[in-house]
């Protein structure tokens, strides 16, 4: 061979690996922000680090316009407007805030009122902040406002696009549904900019979008009596949505009981049958309409109503620390030890 040709063919070799060093193998690209009164973590598997980032700022951005239109801490929001003309007028909202409350006032007839939106009347009367004094609201404080937890007071008018609470002093709150909602346009954003593959995750609420590299991606279920790290068991999906709702991130205790967020509406108190509900849906906005609904009913009424709804499961602790595990996801599901025992 002679010089000319041995170092024509290094130049080539050398380019070759050059080639291939320019073209990273697939990984995970991760970014946080805060949004909607929570951690917001967006993952893109993909190989391309410059495209991926654009697009995890765009899904943040969906996600906080979706805020802008649901939350109660805007005084020109859909929902603060709705809740300002309680018992006065019907308010026009957007076609996504229409959407949210239509599959709220679904979740509330499935579970036959275990989930309403309307509870938010209860907000300021429990509050969970870590820096406030442990207080339970009086039987009388709770009384005075359970008669304005109903969901069937709530009229909507899909073809004015009004929402209209039938009594004064009644507030709607979309905290336990807009999350998953959100997440599901993040998705939607991410794919629409070419990213298939991703995570999306809002506070319990996540979406695994397509794949990892072909594989299902895994996920952990929190242990809700072990530290915050520690995952009881393991779920596998692939485009689908895994949302949970438990006891332990926003309680208190008070002579030796735990109080926590999840109010019971037929009660004005926390709800008491479970300790967390995994849920496995076709998308984030309906696994978030229903956990907190298969929380308060409990694992055998939760358990009923899930199955009943199609490609939905669930895993359920109960009250004494038990899991129970629905028939659509016992094959998807493997625990890896049992849940903590403890209050």
């Amino acid at each position: 061979m002679s010089l000319q040709r041995s170092i024509s063919s290094v130049i080539a070799i050398s380019l070759l690996f050059a080639a291939g060093a320019a073209r990273a193998e697939p990984h995970m690209i991760t970014r946080d922000t805060t949004a909607m009164g929570t951690l917001v973590r967006i993952s893109i598997w993909s190989d391309d680090d410059e495209g991926a980032l654009r697009a995890i700022d765009a899904g943040f951005d969906e996600i906080r316009r979706i805020e802008g239109l649901m939350t109660t801490w805007r005084p020109d929001s859909d929902v603060s407007r709705v809740n300002a003309q309680a018992g006065i007028a019907p308010v026009k909202v957007s076609d996504e805030t229409l959407e949210v409350i239509e599959m709220a006032q679904r979740s509330s007839q499935m579970s036959h009122g275990a989930f309403d939106i309307s509870f938010y009347v209860m907000h300021g009367l429990w509050k969970f902040d870590e820096d406030l004094e442990k207080k339970v609201p009086t039987k009388a404080e709770i009384g005075k406002l359970r008669p304005l937890i109903d969901y069937r007071k709530i009229i909507v008018d899909p073809k004015a696009k009004t929402v209209f609470l039938e009594k004064k002093g009644m507030k709607i709150g979309l905290g336990g549904i807009a999350k998953g909602y959100a997440v599901d346009r993040a998705v939607a954003i991410l794919r629409r900019d070419g990213f298939p593959n991703a995570i999306v995750q809002a506070g319990g609420d996540l979406m695994c979008a397509g794949s990892k590299g072909g594989r299902p991606w895994t996920t952990g279920i929190r242990d809700p009596r072990g530290p915050r790290n520690d995952s009881f068991a393991v779920m596998w999906l692939e485009n689908h949505a895994f949302s949970t709702a438990g006891d332990y991130e926003r309680y208190f205790f008070l002579d030796g009981k735990r109080y926590h967020h999840i109010i019971d509406p037929q009660t004005g108190y926390p709800a008491t049958r479970s300790r967390s509900v995994t849920i496995y849906a076709p998308n984030a906005f309906l696994a978030d309409a229903i956990d907190d609904a298969v929380f308060i009913l409990g694992w055998k009424k939760g358990i009923e109503m899930i199955d009943a709804i199609p490609d939905a499961g669930a895993v359920v602790v109960d009250s004494e620390g038990q899991v129970h595990i629905s028939k659509r996801v016992q094959g998807r599901v493997k625990i890896i030890h049992p849940p903590t025992n403890a209050p």
